[in-house]
C-alpha cells in the first residue's frame, strides 16, 4: 500500500481548532486514522478507495501528551480571556487603545522595554512575560499575576520626584498591537506596566564622564536625590532590592528618578520571608549574597556602592569575576576603595552604609540629612588620574 501524507491533519489538531463542540468532534472522529512514522502524522492509503473511519492503529502510536499539551494551552488562553473579558476594570489599568508602541528599546531577563505613547504622552513599556508556552503551569502563572496585580496596586499610589512616575498597566495584552520587528507573536499571558519614558541612566551619565569626572556639588546633587527617593519608598515599607545605576534615570535636568521595580516588593514583617540572592552582583549586600535574611538596610548598602560609584564615575571591583566578588564581600569584607581626594564627610557616608551588620547601618533619611550637611560651596571632586594634587583653586573645573 501508499503512503500518504493528509495535510489537513495538523490544521484539524491544532488548538485554535479546538474551541468549538465541532471541532472537538472532528477531531476524536480523526484520532482513529492517526498514526506515526517518521515523526510524522501519516494516513494509510490501499489499492481501493477506503475511508479513516476504516482504518485501526495501535493506541501507543498516537502522541497523547503532545496533544494534551497544545489542548492545554488553548483552554489556558481561552480561560484567560474569559476572565480578562469579565472582571471589573482596576483603577490603574490603562485603556490599551490609548498606547502605541513605536520601538524596541531593550530586553531583559523578564521583559521586553518599548519607547511608547500613552495618551499622547511620552512612555515607556515593559512588557512582562512569566512563562508562557508551557515553561510555567496555569497555576503558577496565576500566582505571579495575582503578586504582579498587588504590587502594581501599591506603585499606583506613589508619588515623589525622585521616583519614576507610574502611569498604569494592563493585565491583558490581547489588543496590544506590538512591533512585527521585535515579537513574532504577541504572548497571551503577559501584562504590561507604562511608566514615564526619561531619555538616559545614570549608568551613562557616569561612563561619559569617567575620565574628566564630577564636581562634588554634582556628585552631591545625584546622591541626594537617590537617597531621597529612597527614603521615600522605606517610608511606604517598600525595599527596591535592585539599586544600582543602571536603575537610576536621569531627566533632561539631571534630576535623578529611581526606577526598574521589577524585584522590588513590600517588606515583610518577619525578615524570614525575605531571603535569597536578590539584585546585582556588585551592589548586593553581604547579607543577600550569603541567603540570610534581610530588610530595607540592604537597599543602604548597595546605595553605599552608588554613591562611591558617583564619585568615582566608575564600576567597582573591575578586575574580579562575580565569584569572587560574592565570596570576599561576604567573607573577606571587601569593599570598593575609597580615593584618597575624598572629602572624609562623603567617604565617612560610603563607610557607614557598607558595614558588615546592617543594624549598624544609618537609615535612609538619616543619610539624606548626612548629604544635606555637606559644604559643596568649596567646588572639588575626584582628581582625575594622572592629575597631581595641590591648590584646588587652580584646577581645572571638573564635569558638567
Amino acid at each position: 500500500m501508499d503512503v500518504k501524507t493528509d495535510e489537513n491533519v495538523g490544521e484539524n489538531l491544532n488548538p485554535e481548532n479546538l474551541g468549538s463542540e465541532e471541532g472537538m468532534l472532528r477531531s476524536n472522529s480523526r484520532l482513529k486514522s492517526i498514526g506515526s512514522l517518521s515523526g510524522k502524522n501519516m494516513l494509510v492509503k490501499g489499492t481501493g478507495s477506503f475511508s479513516s473511519k476504516d482504518m485501526f492503529f495501535r493506541a501507543d502510536q498516537i502522541d497523547l501528551k503532545s496533544l494534551d499539551v497544545q489542548l492545554e494551552k488553548h483552554l489556558s488562553r481561552v480561560w484567560s480571556r474569559n476572565i480578562e473579558a469579565n472582571r471589573p476594570k482596576e483603577e490603574w489599568e490603562i485603556d490599551l487603545a490609548k498606547l502605541d508602541l513605536r520601538y524596541l528599546v531593550a530586553r531583559g531577563t523578564y521583559g521586553t522595554v518599548y519607547r511608547a505613547t500613552y495618551d499622547s504622552q511620552d512612555v515607556a513599556v515593559k512588557l512582562l512575560d512569566w512563562g508562557e508556552d508551557g515553561m510555567s503551569t496555569t497555576a503558577e502563572t496565576a500566582a505571579l499575576r495575582a503578586s504582579f496585580q498587588q504590587e502594581v496596586a501599591v506603585w499606583h499610589k506613589l508619588d515623589h520626584p525622585n521616583v519614576t512616575k507610574f502611569v498604569g498597566a494592563s493585565m491583558g495584552t490581547s489588543n496590544l498591537k506590538v512591533p512585527s520587528e521585535s515579537l513574532t507573536s504577541l504572548p497571551s499571558r503577559a501584562c504590561c506596566v507604562v511608566v514615564e519614558y526619561l531619555p538616559g541612566t545614570l549608568k551613562k551619565f557616569l561612563y561619559s564622564n569617567r575620565k574628566r569626572k564630577l564636581a562634588l556639588k554634582v556628585v552631591i546633587q545625584l546622591a541626594l536625590d537617590l537617597s531621597r527617593g529612597l527614603s521615600y519608598l522605606h517610608s511606604q515599607n517598600i525595599v527596591h532590592r535592585d539599586v544600582k545605576a543602571e536603575n537610576m534615570l536621569l531627566d533632561a535636568h539631571r534630576n535623578l528618578k529611581i526606577a526598574d521595580f521589577g524585584v522590588a516588593r513590600v517588606e515583610a514583617q518577619n525578615p524570614q520571608d525575605m531571603t535569597g540572592e536578590t539584585g546585582t552582583l556588585g551592589y548586593m549586600a553581604p547579607e543577600v549574597l550569603d541567603g540570610k535574611p534581610y530588610n530595607r538596610k540592604c537597599d543602604v548598602y548597595s546605595f553605599g556602592v552608588c554613591l562611591w560609584e558617583i564619585y568615582c564615575c566608575d564600576l567597582p571591583y573591575p578586575d574580579l569575576s562575580f565569584a569572587e566578588v560574592s565570596s570576599a564581600v561576604v567573607r573577606q569584607n571587601l569593599r570598593p576603595d575609597i580615593p584618597r581626594c575624598c572629602p572624609s564627610s562623603v567617604a565617612n557616608i560610603m563607610k557607614k552604609c557598607w558595614d558588615a551588620n546592617p543594624e549598624k547601618r544609618p537609615n535612609m533619611n538619616e543619610l539624606v540629612s548626612l548629604l544635606e550637611a555637606i559644604d559643596t560651596s568649596k567646588g572639588g571632586g575626584m582628581i582625575p588620574e594622572g592629575q597631581g594634587g595641590g591648590c584646588f583653586c587652580f584646577a581645572p573645573a571638573r564635569g558638567p
